[in-house]
């Protein structure tokens, strides 16, 4: 991360619908070299877990990188949203 982008707004990318759902989205934008504040930090549990009875997880990424990480979470979507409608 340059010095830039440390001084970078972050925003919600997305919302997740589970903590495993965030955790495969966040693989998928640091494959793309799309960082994802709290994602790699020695806290064990780095993800924002909502509490019980709440759902959605945030996804966040650095403002300049925002329509890029939406572009490639709607392509997972969409390909989950696929793969169900196939099994069904």
């Amino acid at each position: 991360m340059t010095d830039s982008q440390a001084k970078e707004r972050v925003v919600v990318a997305h919302i997740a619908g589970t903590l495993a759902e965030a955790m495969v989205i966040r693989g998928l934008l640091e494959s793309a070299n799309i960082h994802s504040p709290g994602s790699v930090t020695s806290d064990p549990f780095p993800l924002r877990e909502p509490p019980e009875g709440m759902s959605g997880v945030e996804i966040i990424v650095l403002e300049s990188q925002v329509v890029e990480a939406r572009r490639i979470i709607a392509e997972y979507m969409q390909g989950n949203s696929a793969s169900g409608e196939s099994e069904a």
